[in-house]
C-alpha cells in the first residue's frame, strides 16, 4: 500500500468506467449499461465538487464507484496517494473511516427498530472510536454538531421529520471523523426551507472541519450554493467542469446552458431564453460513436455524431467536451 501524503489533491479519479451487464445465461447476448464512461476528476482537501445532471446521467454511480460501494469496471481511484481499487477488503474497511456517504433517502437507511443513539453507536463501536461507556455521550455530541438536541438519542426514525432524519445521516457520517464525504442528493426530498438548513449544516462542516465533498444533485441551482466547482454529467460522461461562479455566469457547453435555462427566474419579468431540448434520448446500452448529446443538441452538426469530443481546456477555466465551443 502506498503511504498517505499531505501533498497534492485528496482524490484523483482517472478513466473511471462502471458498466452493468443486462441479460444472463450463455444464450443471451450481453448488453452493457455504461453508467460511468471514462470520468476524470480531482478534488482538493476541503473542496466541494458539485456533480449535476439529469436522472440516469451516472452521477450516483460515480459517487458509489469512488467509494467502492460499486466495483468499477476500469480506471483508477487514488485517495491521498492510496490506490483504492487495489486494496484488499481488510485494508479497504480501515479506509472507510476516512470516507463516508450521505444517502438520498435517510428513512430507508435508518433501522426503524433502533433508537438514534444506537444507530450512531454502531459505527463508533465497530471501529472502536470511543470506549463503550462513552458511546451515548459521543452520539449526543454528534447530534449537537448537526443542530439537534441531546434527547434525540432516545428517538426512533419514524418520530422525526425528513430534515431531522437527514441530519442524523450526516451525524452518522461524521461519527468516524472522515476527510471526504459523498453527499448523494441530500436535499432532493426536502422542502425549500429545510433544504437551506441542511445546506448550511454541510457548509459549516466544510468550513469548521475542512471536509472535502462530492455533492451530487440534479438541481443545478442548489449545487451552486455550496460547491467550489461544478461538474456536469450526461449519459455517464463529463460535459463541462468549471469553478462555480464562472459556470453560473457563463456556461459553455450546450447541455449546461439548457440546464441553467430551466431554472426559475430570479425576479418577475427577468428575461431568460428557455432552451427546450428535442430529439430522442439514446438507449442506455447503445455504444455511441460520437458525442452522447448529439441527438438532442440544438447546435449539433454532422461531425458530432461520428467524433467523440475530448474534455479540453476552454477560456475562463472551463473544461468542456464539445467540438464547437
Amino acid at each position: 500500500m502506498n503511504a498517505p501524503t499531505t501533498d497534492g489533491p485528496l482524490l484523483e479519479v482517472s478513466g473511471l468506467q462502471t458498466y452493468f451487464r443486462l441479460g444472463k445465461g450463455w444464450r443471451v447476448k450481453p448488453e452493457w449499461v455504461r453508467a460511468v464512461d471514462g470520468v476524470d476528476l480531482t478534488l482538493a482537501r476541503g473542496e466541494v465538487l458539485g456533480v449535476v445532471g439529469e436522472s440516469g446521467s451516472g452521477k450516483t454511480t460515480l459517487g458509489r464507484s469512488v467509494l467502492r460501494l460499486v466495483q468499477p469496471t476500469a480506471g483508477s481511484v487514488t485517495f491521498d496517494g492510496i490506490d483504492l481499487l487495489s486494496l484488499p477488503k481488510p485494508a479497504m474497511r480501515a479506509m472507510r473511516r476516512r470516507m463516508q456517504i450521505v444517502f438520498q433517502d435517510p428513512y430507508s437507511t435508518l433501522s426503524p427498530r433502533m433508537q438514534i443513539g444506537q444507530i450512531l453507536g454502531e459505527a463508533l463501536r465497530l471501529h472502536q472510536i470511543v470506549p463503550e461507556p462513552q458511546i451515548l455521550d459521543t452520539a449526543a455530541r454528534l447530534l449537537n454538531r448537526v443542530g439537534l438536541e441531546d434527547y434525540f438519542v432516545y428517538r426512533y426514525p419514524h418520530e422525526m421529520s425528513g430534515g431531522q432524519r437527514q441530519r442524523i445521516m450526516i451525524a452518522r457520517a461524521l461519527s468516524l471523523g472522515p476527510e471526504f464525504l459523498v453527499a448523494d442528493e441530500p436535499v432532493s426530498a426536502l422542502d425549500v426551507s429545510v433544504q437551506a438548513q441542511i445546506l448550511n449544516v454541510l457548509r459549516s462542516l466544510k468550513e469548521r472541519l475542512g471536509i472535502a465533498m462530492l455533492f451530487i444533485t440534479h438541481d443545478i441551482g442548489v449545487v451552486a450554493r455550496i460547491a467550489d466547482r461544478i461538474m456536469v454529467m450526461y449519459r455517464g460522461r463529463v460535459m463541462e467542469e468549471a469553478p462555480t461562479e464562472s459556470l453560473v455566469r457563463n456556461p459553455v457547453h450546450p447541455y449546461t446552458r439548457a440546464l441553467f435555462s430551466a431554472l426559475p427566474k430570479g425576479r418577475p419579468g427577468e428575461p431568460r431564453e428557455r432552451i427546450r431540448l428535442k430529439g430522442e434520448l439514446p438507449s442506455a446500452t447503445a455504444e455511441l460513436p460520437g458525442c452522447p448529446f448529439a441527438s438532442r443538441c440544438p447546435q449539433a452538426q454532422q461531425e458530432c455524431s461520428v467524433k467523440v469530443p475530448k474534455l479540453e481546456e476552454k477560456p475562463g477555466g472551463h473544461r468542456a467536451a464539445c467540438l464547437f465551443v
